[in-house]
């Protein structure tokens, strides 16, 4: 029995594969397939391998049990939307057979109260007016351009946090794309979950896919519920003629909960193991998760054989107090240090709450240089932001960062500070697959 997290190249997102069960019956799930350039040159050879060594004929199909997509943001769904492309034409390279696409759409995430979201809510009505047919205003659409206005003038988007939720409502389009090929292609949508919002809930069963048991942490759906009536708000605001400016109508969505709310998280675990996979979610809402769903005693411990750190490995999501109640034997960080990720700040809070002495493993992307590099620009372009935010608002308390310091910034500093953890390090090579077996070995 085989239970393999594929760790692939993705550029500054996600693009992992998970392999479970037998030669004689082997089973596929492919997470996430990360922004541009990602599926020509990483995930396609990837999936012509698995087509070559199961020695299936030239024009069979491959079987994939799920294609999941965490959220709607460019660096996870877009290499899924170039792979749905090619699926569409006649001769696609590597045709494949997908039995269902887990995914939680923005449209279906905030159509006004859908009933898996009021259910055991009591006096929440499913009979109060739709806010959204109300005001005329298709909601996606208008926050998608609102979105790429932002990004457009980035100089603008203050804290990271924004910049989150301004990368998911920008990729809205983008979710509606996908459901539309799904579609086409004979995708069951959700199909383990009725069709319907993949939810985590008190009480609620974890899917079987063979002998693999899926549990979702995440999103909550009384957190849902809370984001639905946040959004219904802004709606009743728009129909008013209140907010029109995008950073009025964006306010609204700035708290964290669009991009928190909007990853699937999931505990897949497989003959006593397990792995977490976390997608964009803040730990502390993962860890909310757990306990809601049986799986982490208040204020206890849950070991995991695998840990994928949640959003690249930002600081923005984490906290040491996450990596001591998830202890792992694997920690996959995938980043190549755009927008900063992974963090130094991050591997330090791993650090302070393992230690160097445990035993585990950490899984990098990109080499520590060529991730620095990336960090180095990001930071830079962000420094001079904030210089001329500060030249036009000079009374703003907001400050500029300091210069970049390798020794301070960098994680080849660190890791050359730190040479126990040094050793722990386990980095991507795009020239073979990088396989972290959990029992026995895939053979690709």
């Amino acid at each position: 029995m085989f239970f393999s997290l594929d760790v692939l190249r993705a550029r500054k997102g996600d693009c992992l594969m998970l392999h479970f069960g037998s030669e004689q019956d082997p089973h596929l799930i492919l997470i996430d397939g990360g922004p541009s350039n990602v599926y020509g040159p990483f995930l396609k050879p990837r999936l012509q391998k698995i087509h070559e060594t199961r020695e299936l004929d030239e024009q069979e199909p491959l079987p994939v049990d799920v294609v999941m997509v965490s959220h709607v943001d460019d660096d996870h769904i877009k290499g899924i939307l170039d792979l749905t492309k090619e699926q569409r034409t006649k001769s696609p390279d590597v045709r494949l057979d997908v039995t269902s696409l887990w995914h939680n759409s923005f449209d279906d995430l905030l159509k006004t109260k859908p009933d898996e979201l009021v259910a055991g809510f009591g006096t929440a009505s499913v009979a109060e007016t739709a806010a959204q047919g109300e005001a005329g205003i298709d909601s996606g659409s208008v926050l998608a351009s609102f979105g790429k206005q932002m990004l457009a003038d980035e100089a603008e988007i203050e804290d990271e946090n924004m910049h989150q939720t301004v990368e998911v409502l920008s990729s809205i389009p983008q979710g509606r794309t996908l459901r539309d090929d799904a579609k086409a292609l004979g995708w069951k949508p959700n199909h383990k979950f009725k069709g319907k919002l993949i939810l985590a809930a008190k009480a609620a069963k974890p899917v079987t896919l063979g002998d693999l048991k899926v549990t979702v942490v995440g999103p909550m759906q009384e957190q849902l519920l809370a984001l639905q009536e946040q959004h219904d708000e802004w709606l009743r605001a728009q129909k008013e003629k209140k907010k029109k400016s995008p950073e009025a109508a964006l306010a609204a969505f700035s708290d964290e909960s669009v991009p928190n709310l909007s990853s699937i998280v999931v505990l897949a675990e497989l003959g006593g193991k397990s792995m977490l996979l976390t997608g964009d979610a803040r730990g502390d809402k993962i860890l909310e998760g757990m306990e809601l769903a049986g799986l982490l005693e208040k204020d206890g411990q849950k070991h995991v054989d695998l840990l994928k750190v949640p959003h690249h490995g930002s600081d923005n999501n984490m906290e040491t107090i996450f990596f001591k109640r998830v202890p792992a034997d694997h920690y996959v960080f995938s980043g190549d240090g755009e927008h900063g990720n992974p963090e130094r700040a991050t591997l330090q809070m791993l650090l302070d709450a393992r230690g160097a002495d445990a035993g585990y493993t950490i899984h990098l992307t990109y080499p520590v240089a060529e991730i620095d590099v990336g960090r180095k620009a990001e930071w830079e372009e962000k420094q001079a932001q904030e210089k001329a935010r500060k030249k036009k608002n000079p009374a703003s308390k907001k400050q500029v960062r300091e210069d970049w310091s390798p020794e301070k910034h960098g994680l080849v500093a660190f890791f050359k500070n730190n040479p126990k953890m040094a050793a722990k390090l386990s980095i991507v090579d795009e020239s073979k697959p990088h396989l972290i077996n959990l029992l026995t070995p895939v053979k690709l």
